[in-house]
């Protein structure tokens, strides 16, 4: 699929009707694209872990007499807030380690760096501003939380070279992504569990899944050039590698969700994320970049059933 470089200030891979264009100022956009608010799937699946970690969380602690519904609310807003800054500081840092590759790639050379719409000292600042927003947000939460959450920028600084040295790159956005299932967990009880460990593994799983079909619409300019990929290492064989790490993201779902105790709702919104997932696995086409975006962007309904489906159980547990 070939994609053509805009020249009225958008990126050609995100979609025109986005509100970044109808609210923000023209000269507001690079920076909006740096962040990829026009692509709010990237920190909305950022966001699902944290979320499906909290409220499996509050289904343990109104179990044990000790729920907060205010709490619950509270910690949900931080992980939104956190999850938009966090995904943009992250792609502004992934942006200025491939600006080379951007640059040579169809789908992304477009974007505000490799188009010369801000310079590399912009998108730096930019970078800072969002990672500070990130530090507030973390900071509000209790003292093993924000550790936990700082040992996780040594992953997220690894994630963007992650392409150049395996053909793995997506095994450490999954180990970046997924973050917030053990976050979810320490900031209700400021410690983790065999729950929390085994959500997080799940969603490390999920993520493979996921950024596997997003990354066959770039296999063959990332062949060209040498960047690597789960889709590359996978090709023909994607739709059993999908079976097998989904498989695991519903087995670790299932264990996470007995070892916490959960109530049927919880379950319903498990079976329904399966079919989902199943359904993604049967009519994936590889060679159909427009499709395989779809079904990417689709995931959003896997995260919001499961987390649905735990917020309802709660007052059941």
């Amino acid at each position: 699929m070939s994609f053509t470089f805009f020249d009225n200030g958008r990126v050609a891979d995100a979609p025109s009707g986005n509100f970044v264009y109808r609210v923000l100022p023209r000269a507001l956009w690079p920076y909006a694209q740096l962040a990829r608010w026009d692509r709010p799937i990237g920190w909305q699946l950022l966001m699902w872990p944290c979320f499906w970690s909290a409220t499996l969380a509050a289904n343990v602690a109104m179990s044990e007499g000790h729920f907060s519904f205010a709490r619950l609310c509270w910690h949900l807003f931080l992980f939104f807030a956190g999850a938009v800054a966090m995904r943009g500081a992250g792609c502004t840092y992934n942006d200025l380690v491939d600006h080379e590759i951007d640059m040579a790639v169809a789908r992304t050379r477009s974007r505000p760096l490799p188009s010369g719409r801000v310079s590399r000292l912009q998108a730096k600042i930019f970078m800072v501003l969002q990672a500070l927003v990130g530090l507030a947000v973390l900071l509000s939460f209790n003292l093993f939380t924000v550790v936990l959450g700082i040992l996780s920028l040594g992953i997220v600084a690894i994630y963007p070279f992650a392409k150049r040295f395996t053909d793995w790159p997506q095994f450490f956005l999954g180990l970046a992504f997924s973050w917030g299932a053990l976050v979810g967990w320490a900031a209700e009880f400021g410690a983790l569990s065999f729950a929390a460990i085994v959500l997080y593994l799940a969603s490390v799983a999920w993520t493979i899944g996921y950024d596997t079909i997003y990354a066959h619409q770039d296999t063959e300019d990332d062949a060209l050039i040498g960047v690597r990929s789960t889709a590359l290492l996978f090709g023909r064989n994607t739709r059993a590698w999908l079976a097998l790490f989904y498989g695991l993201t519903l087995l670790g779902l299932i264990i996470a969700f007995a070892a916490a105790g959960v109530a049927f709702p919880a379950w319903i919104g498990l079976l329904i994320a399966v079919v989902l997932l199943a359904w993604q696995i049967l009519v994936l086409d590889i060679h159909d970049p427009v499709q395989c975006m779809a079904l990417f962007k689709s995931n959003f309904t896997v995260g919001t059933v499961l987390f649905l489906g735990l917020l309802l159980a709660i007052p059941f547990a």
